[in-house]
């Protein structure tokens, strides 16, 4: 047994760090179909819904994320079970959200529906995976939170989630431009492709919740009050410097998924290359941020990364129809998502850390949910503002891919990389006030660590069970 201030060398078992990336994974892949490539185009371009429509919907989404996401965060937190606090919704929540996921492609009143059943299809399906996405993406999201405390461990798995987010990208990306029904055409063959990548993935989900497991010690603890634990997220200066860029990655992540395809689609561009410059961006820099992460520090190393990303983005803007440029601005895309998959969670946990050095108590969930209530309307607005641009650049939604009018290339463009270009150019600025760096910090987070051995010890002991 190790003595209460020794600082424990945490390790996270290996078939745990690679399932719980498998989970993250599966989940990321279905959210990716629902919300950034295909569901706008399957119902404005080959259903024939009116995109005003469309964005209406993604809209009133935006709305209603502002109440499910905090509201879901607080409820994890105070969840007791055998299995923890975050295990249960992935478990139990991935059969149903592969159901609603299948029912979100089937042609609800037939080739013949009307503008009002696509609508209300659209809406509640939309808003139904979604909550039952929340559940279990934030649940799989803060699990490294709940399995490890230091940046060392909780890297370990971040660097497997990182290797397996490469199939949200590629995956459906690729998988997209094979399947995806042009107007017109029979969905039959469409819709059995989604039904067994649906079944697939939920099974996943469902299979990896065997393989990891939570600190137990966090439920034990008690909770504030909703409201007070509202307000203790907000007077946490680090998570309010941290929103600036999750909000923008997500936003950045969003466009940039949701306009990839059309942009293959409608430029004259050879796709293998440029997905090869952005697989190339993400081995190097994941490579890269690994190795600079304690040198450099979390601040830094994300400073960097927004500030590459911003770059690539407005050099897509006035060069991305010549290949050399697109190819420049793809492999910054790669380094730009490698560190929004890898830096921004620790920095998230970090956020956590200094939350409990301020109240004492562990709040993953509340501040998954709270972040998720910001961030999460950066979906809705990137999905609004890309069929803003192409309706304002004469883009013919019932078009086929390819026969596009220069002003809807220029119309695309804007919609794909204007906004996230000057975001991540404000987000990079703005980190020059996130607290969370330097050797004081470190030892708050080293004394972090030594007080969960210490609960964790006393909570085993106390039921019979030694402390190894």
């Amino acid at each position: 047994m190790n003595p209460p201030n020794e600082l424990i060398q945490e390790t996270v078992p290996l078939k745990s760090r690679i399932w719980v990336s498998i989970g993250d994974a599966a989940c990321a892949m279905l959210n990716t179909f629902i919300v950034s490539i295909g569901l706008t185009y399957y119902f404005t371009s080959y259903r024939g819904m009116d995109p005003s429509l469309a964005a209406v919907v993604w809209l009133m989404f935006g709305i209603w994320n502002a109440v499910n996401d905090p509201l879901f965060g607080y409820i994890s937190d105070r969840t007791k079970s055998k299995l923890g606090r975050r295990i249960p919704y992935i478990r139990y929540g991935a059969p149903l959200i592969g159901v609603t996921f299948v029912l979100s492609w089937v042609n609800m009143g037939g080739v013949q529906a009307s503008q009002t059943v696509m609508f209300i299809q659209m809406l509640v399906l939309l808003f139904l995976f979604d909550t039952l996405y929340t559940a279990i993406a934030t649940s799989i999201y803060v699990m490294p939170f709940e399995m490890a405390i230091s940046n060392k461990a909780r890297g370990s798995i971040m660097i497997w989630k990182l290797i397996f987010a490469v199939f949200p990208l590629a995956v459906p990306l690729v998988l997209w431009g094979f399947i995806r029904p042009e107007p017109g055409t029979s969905s039959s063959g469409f819709l059995w492709i989604m039904l067994g990548f649906g079944l697939v993935m939920s099974f996943l989900i469902y299979v990896s919740t065997y393989f990891y497991k939570e600190k137990h010690f966090q439920q034990e603890e008690g909770q504030l009050p909703f409201l007070q634990s509202l307000k203790a997220c907000f007077t946490n200066r680090s998570f309010i410097v941290f929103e600036v860029i999750s909000f923008t990655v997500i936003y950045v992540q969003t466009s940039l998924m949701l306009g990839l395809n059309y942009y293959l689609a409608e430029f004259n561009l050879p796709a293998l290359p440029l997905y090869g410059a952005l697989a190339l961006g993400i081995i190097v820099g994941v490579i890269l941020f690994i190795n600079v992460r304690d040198r450099w520090g979390i601040k830094k190393a994300t400073m960097f990364m927004a500030g590459v990303f911003s770059l690539g983005c407005f050099l897509m803007l006035g060069f991305g129809r010549q290949l050399v440029p697109a190819l420049i601005g793809f492999f910054s895309f790669g380094i730009g998502f490698a560190g929004g998959m890898y830096l921004i969670p620790l920095m998230n946990g970090d956020v956590v850390d200094m939350d409990e050095h301020r109240t004492g108590l562990r709040r993953e969930g509340m501040y998954a949910g709270v972040n998720s209530f910001i961030t999460k309307p950066a979906i809705s607005l990137a999905n609004s503002a890309f069929i803003w641009f192409l309706s304002m650049n004469n883009f013919d939604f019932a078009g086929l891919a390819g026969t596009q009018s220069e002003q809807a290339k220029t119309g695309i463009l804007l919609g794909w990389v204007l906004i996230p270009a000057i975001l991540l150019g404000i987000s990079s600025l703005s980190l020059v006030f996130y607290p969370l760096a330097g050797e004081a910090w470190e030892k708050i987070k080293g004394d972090l660590a030594i007080g969960h051995a210490e609960k964790e010890r006393r909570l085993l002991e106390s039921k019979g069970i030694r402390y190894e």
